[in-house]
């Protein structure tokens, strides 16, 4: 019966939407995590921003391996066990990923705080000691035995990271150009849009609570369980200090084993169920058709194609010889497409400066304006990504309230990404000074001038301390500066133990700013670095909010974009084509920028970490104002090139609407000559050969 008919269409169609969305939940959630760990995962194995582009890269590289043949093959398989699949894969990339954490040793985190105070005595004499030989030997004996120390400390490690990210990426290329195009195949033109915005506003809630469970798992120390937490000097706002990376991939990997379940449930023969042709439904499509047929051109909500009017005939088995003798054909008719290049190009362009942003910008925050790493990740998924939820949601009502066309949704798209640029803009005027770190972002103090040699934290107050000038261990004096550790303050003597403790008769603090002699009881430090001038919080808010419209404004044009992509493609290419997309987009756009951001970055960097075993660690300081030029400048060049490929887009998208006008003005006048008794007249040789050359152009421009 038609209600029956109705009742298994909804409970079909929605069972797949609700499958797919709570695996784009699950998916978005661990590579938002990810990227929440990369300066927990840069410090725990000390590797330069550069190497954490490179592991960041590797699930595009995984993706890069199988998606031209998991979008091509699996569009002619079993969709959604292919998805189920893809989840297994993803689960065992997430624990694989974790793994390092169960076979390394304790983080060992650098400091010169290794003088222990003697029993029942509240003061050490530390740290500026005449003599430091301790430091001189420990370095000598690291030097001896660097091959045992670096095999005990695991500092090769961060290859299972590498590979467990590129086994998620390999898991998860299914998902997208099967889920959409298995979805879209089966749904109302008309609904595809906002079904498109609830996929992805589902997908943005995993980033919201993947970066809010980063945020978390940064406060905990990495070693949770199985250290005395009353030992450790440093805090979760110190850039030596590791979150417990580990716990959230061992969360994802559950997550992504609970998602897969339903899709090995799911039959491949969805569109028998849920589009049973029953006799209205078939009245409605022959008057669809019939109406397609008329001079009004263009559905709204229709493909931007010429019309086909061979009629759909039902899926036959094939071989998977016949699929790949026509895998080359296919890709040459997708590739002849114009319009579909032009989206590709544009998506390589605004990928490159999306992920190098959202990779480095928890470290924009922290450098720039002196935030945590946990607070910053927190603000950006308790405030970036449900702005940019809404504003999907918002393009996705747009879209389906105002039946834009192809067109119209391109002018959405590009609005909103010009838009954003300009808000983008505006975060260049919204900067703070930079820390006041003696020796390296400031060269001489107080009215004496204590000065430092050039590009050394060496003076006449600390030259007697021998101290080592590779540690960074610092304090901040009464005076607002931080020093790169207590010796290198002139530091005399400590009390207190683990955070509590505090420096005292500091000799490098003897002058304050503006000329004015230090008090004696203003000649001391705490551990830590000092925290910015007041103001600087207040440009910070003005910066999140200025974060927070652009992210909505630019979320707006999202769905618009990916309709112009499904309108302008064949239908037996789609998967095809959205799976290329996705290629070319992970290959050129994911793979690169995290690593040339990092070494651009890189080069910004003052004061370079130690190895456990020697060598350069991760960076522990930046230069703020060269960090932020530096990461502002390549997302200004990125999306301003990405706006002028939109107004290239909109053009030849323009040109092919022109086409199709003519060509309805030509089918009318054949229309009218058969109604004058003029069937075999010109105008219908001319009705065929706009078709033709329309067919053609078709394969190189639309």
């Amino acid at each position: 019966t038609i209600h029956t008919h109705v009742f298994l269409t909804l409970q079909c169609c929605f069972l797949f939407l609700i499958s797919l969305s709570f695996v784009y939940f699950a998916k978005a959630f661990g590579g938002s995590y990810m990227k929440s760990s990369v300066t927990q995962i840069e410090r725990r194995f000390d590797i330069p921003s550069s190497l954490i582009g490179v592991i960041d890269g590797s699930f595009e590289i995984g993706n890069l391996l199988v998606i031209a043949f998991v979008s091509y093959f699996g569009a002619k398989l079993h969709r959604p066990r292919l998805i189920g699949i893809g989840c297994l894969i993803m689960a065992a990339g997430a624990f694989l990923t974790a793994l390092p954490h169960f076979f390394q040793g304790q983080y060992v985190y650098e400091t010169t705080l290794s003088h222990i105070p003697e029993e029942n005595s509240t003061e050490s004499i530390l740290p500026c000691l005449a003599n430091t030989s301790h430091l001189v030997i420990n370095d000598l004996s690291t030097a001896a035995s660097k091959a045992a120390c670096e095999k005990e400390a695991g500092s090769s490690m961060w290859i299972y990271v590498f590979l467990g990210n590129m086994l998620r990426g390999i898991g998860e290329t299914p998902v997208m150009p099967l889920g959409v195009s298995y979805l879209d195949d089966y749904a109302r033109k008309e609904n595809t849009a906002i079904y498109l915005a609830c996929l992805q506003t589902v997908g943005i809630l995993g980033p919201v609570f993947g970066f809010m469970f980063g945020s978390f798992c940064a406060k905990i120390y990495v070693d949770i369980g199985s250290v005395d937490l009353e030992s450790i000097s440093i805090n979760h706002k110190d850039s030596r200090w590791v979150g417990a990376w580990w716990l959230g991939f061992l969360v994802s990997g559950f997550l992504m084993l609970l998602a897969g379940i339903p899709f090995w449930f799911l039959p491949n023969t969805l569109a028998k169920q849920c589009k049973s042709p029953s006799k209205k439904r078939q009245k409605e499509d022959i008057q669809a058709k019939s109406s397609s047929d008329t001079p009004e051109v263009e559905p709204e909500q229709g493909s931007f194609l010429p019309e086909d009017n061979t009629e759909e005939d039902a899926p036959q088995p094939v071989t998977m010889a016949a699929m790949a003798k026509d895998f080359a054909p296919s890709l040459k008719r997708l590739f002849s497409n114009k319009v579909y290049l032009l989206i590709i190009l544009t998506s390589v362009v605004a990928f490159n400066g999306f992920i190098g942003m959202i990779t480095f910008k928890p470290k924009f925050m922290e450098q720039v304006y002196g935030q945590s790493p946990s607070k910053a990740i927190f603000l950006i998924g308790s405030m970036n990504l449900p702005a940019v939820a809404v504003g999907v949601i918002v393009g996705g009502l747009v879209m389906k309230r105002f039946k834009l066309s192809v067109l119209g949704a391109a002018r959405l798209s590009i609005v909103s990404s010009f838009l954003s640029f300009c808000l983008l803009l505006i975060q260049y005027f919204l900067q703070c000074d930079n820390s006041e770190v003696a020796g390296l972002t400031m060269t001489y103090q107080g009215a004496t001038e204590v000065s430092y040699q050039q590009e050394s934290l060496l003076s006449q107050c600390n030259m007697g301390c021998s101290c080592s000038l590779k540690h960074w261990d610092p304090v901040c004096a009464r005076n607002g500066i931080t020093y790169a550790s207590p010796c290198l303050a002139g530091c005399q003597t400590s009390t207190g133990v683990g955070k509590e403790m505090e420096f005292h008769n500091c000799t490098c603090m003897q002058e304050l700013k503006g000329g004015l002699m230090a008090p004696p009881t203003n000649m001391s430090a705490i551990l830590g670095q000092c925290p910015r001038k007041s103001d600087c919080d207040r440009m910070f808010k003005f910066y999140m909010a200025v974060t927070v419209l652009g992210a909505f404004v630019s979320a707006c044009g999202g769905t618009s974009g990916y309709i112009v992509l499904l309108r302008s493609i064949h239908p037996d290419l789609k998967s095809l084509a959205l799976g290329m997309h996705t290629l070319i987009g992970r290959t050129l756009g994911g793979i690169p920028p995290p690593i040339y951001f990092g070494a651009l970055i890189d080069r910004t960097c003052l004061k370079w970490g130690l190895k456990r075993c020697g060598g350069q660690g991760a960076c522990r300081f930046y230069d703020s104002h060269a960090f932020r030029i530096t990461f502002l400048g390549l997302v200004y060049c990125l999306y301003g090139l990405a706006n002028l490929l939109w107004g290239v887009l909109y053009l030849q998208l323009s040109k092919r609407q022109k086409k199709l006008e003519l060509r309805s003005q030509a089918k009318a006048t054949a229309l009218e000559a058969n109604g004058n008794n003029n069937p075999n007249g010109h105008a219908m040789v001319s009705i065929f050969k706009n078709k033709d050359d329309l067919d053609r152009d078709n394969e190189s421009t639309i």
